[in-house]
C-alpha cells in the first residue's frame, strides 16, 4: 500500500483520481498543505469523502524544526529539551515529555488528522538529519522517554510510530541527501540503538518506520529494503532474537537520496514491500503517478492500516474547552523558559 503526498492546501482533480486507486491507503501532510486549523480539518475531511475506502491522514508533528502545523498550534520544543532536563530531574523530564506527547496528539487529532509519525527514538549521537529531534545519547534514557511518549500519545487515543528503525542517530550522513552506512555489528546495535525500539514495542507502539541506513556487517541492503531487519529482527520471535513486533511497518520516504540504491521507483516500492514493509511513503507528488503504475497487479494488504485510523478526537471546540489543554500549554511554556 501507499501513503502519498499532495501538492497544496486542497485536492486537485488529479489527486482526487489518485485517491480512487486501490493501492492508496492514506495521505501525508506537510507545511505546503497547511494554511490554518480550519483548512487542515477541511482537507482531511475532503480526503476521506473523496476516497472509496478509509484513508489514514498523517503528518510529522514532532516539535522543534519538524512541526508542519504552526499557526494556531502550540510551539512544541524539540525532544532534546527533555534530555537536557533529565540530567537535572529525571522524573520531571519524563512527565514533561509525556505531556508533550499528549498536547501534540490532542492538537493533531483535533484537526481531523489520525496520527503524527512520532516519537523519534534514534540516539542523539551527531546525525545531521536527527540532531535535536532525539531525546538523548544514552540508550537506556531514550528507552525511558520512549515509554513515556508512547504512553502520552495513547492517552489521547493516537497510535505511536517509533522511528527510524533500527537506529539512524549514530551514522553522520543525512539520508535525505546522501547514502548512509553504519559499520557496527548486530551485537553493538542490540546493546545500543535497538534498546529504545524494544522499549517502545513493549510499551505497545502501533507502528515502526524504517530507516534508509545500510548496516553492511548485518545485511547488504538498507534496512527498509532488508528482509533480515524487518522479518528476522523487527518481527522475529523474541525467543529467536527478534523484537516480536506485530504492528504496521512503514518505509521512510522513497524520494530520499538514500532510497535510490534500489533503483527506479518500481524497484524501490517492490523491494520495500518484498522485504516486509506494509506501507510505502511516497511524499513527493511528482512520484505518485509512477508509483501507482508500479503497484499494478500486486496483492496488497488493504486492511493493515484500519487500526490506525480515527481512534477519536475532541475537535478544536472540545479541546479548547478542556482544562487540561490550557494547563498543559502553560506548563510547556514554563518548562521551555526553565530550559532556555
Amino acid at each position: 500500500m501507499l501513503v502519498i503526498g499532495i501538492a497544496g492546501t486542497g485536492l486537485t482533480a488529479q489527486e482526487r483520481d489518485w485517491l480512487q486507486h486501490d493501492a492508496v491507503a492514506g495521505v501525508i501532510l506537510f507545511t505546503r498543505n497547511f494554511a490554518s486549523r480550519a483548512q487542515v480539518a477541511e482537507l482531511s475531511a475532503a480526503i476521506r469523502q473523496t476516497a472509496p475506502r478509509p484513508q489514514l491522514v498523517c503528518v510529522d508533528q514532532e516539535g522543534g524544526r519538524v512541526q508542519r502545523f504552526r499557526d494556531g498550534y502550540s510551539a512544541l520544543p524539540p525532544l532534546e529539551v527533555f534530555g537536557r532536563q533529565y540530567a537535572q530531574d529525571p522524573q520531571a523530564a519524563l512527565a514533561a515529555a509525556e505531556e508533550h506527547a499528549w498536547l501534540m496528539a490532542s492538537e493533531v487529532q483535533a484537526s481531523g488528522v489520525d496520527l503524527s509519525f512520532a516519537p523519534v527514538v534514534d540516539l542523539a549521537r551527531g546525525n545531521r538529519a536527527i540532531g535535536d529531534r532525539a531525546f538523548a545519547a544514552d540508550p537506556q534514557v531514550v528507552a525511558e522517554f520512549t515509554r513515556a511518549y508512547v504512553r502520552g500519545m495513547h492517552s489521547v487515543g493516537m497510535p505511536a510510530t517509533i522511528k527510524h528503525f533500527p537506529g539512524h542517530g549514530t551514522v553522520l550522513e543525512d539520508t535525505h541527501f546522501d547514502d548512509a552506512v553504519d559499520p557496527r555489528t548486530l551485537d553493538v546495535l542490540r546493546a545500543e540503538d535497538l534498546v529504545p525500539f524494544a522499549a517502545g514495542i513493549e510499551a505497545g507502539a502501533d507502528a515502526v518506520m524504517m530507516g534508509h541506513v545500510r548496516y553492511p556487517a548485518v545485511a547488504p541492503e538498507p534496512a527498509g529494503y532488508s528482509p533480515f531487519w524487518i522479518q528476522q529482527i523487527l518481527r522475529g520471535d523474541v525467543s529467536n532474537g527478534g523484537l516480536g513486533f506485530r504492528g504496521v511497518v512503514f518505509s521512510d520516504d522513497i524520494g530520499m537520496a538514500a532510497a535510490f540504491s534500489a533503483g527506479g521507483i518500481k524497484s524501490r516500492i517492490d523491494d520495500h514491500l518484498d522485504a516486509g514493509c506494509d506501507v510505502v511513503l511516497v511524499c513527493a507528488p511528482k512520484l505518485v503517478e509512477e508509483s501507482l503504475k508500479a503497484v499494478e497487479g500486486r496483492a496488497l494488504n488493504t486492511a493493515a492500516l484500519i487500526g490506525l485510523i480515527g481512534r477519536g478526537a475532541l475537535g478544536w471546540d472540545g479541546l479548547l474547552a478542556d482544562g487540561r489543554y490550557s494547563a498543559a500549554q502553560a506548563r510547556l511554556a514554563r518548562n521551555q523558559q526553565g530550559n532556555a
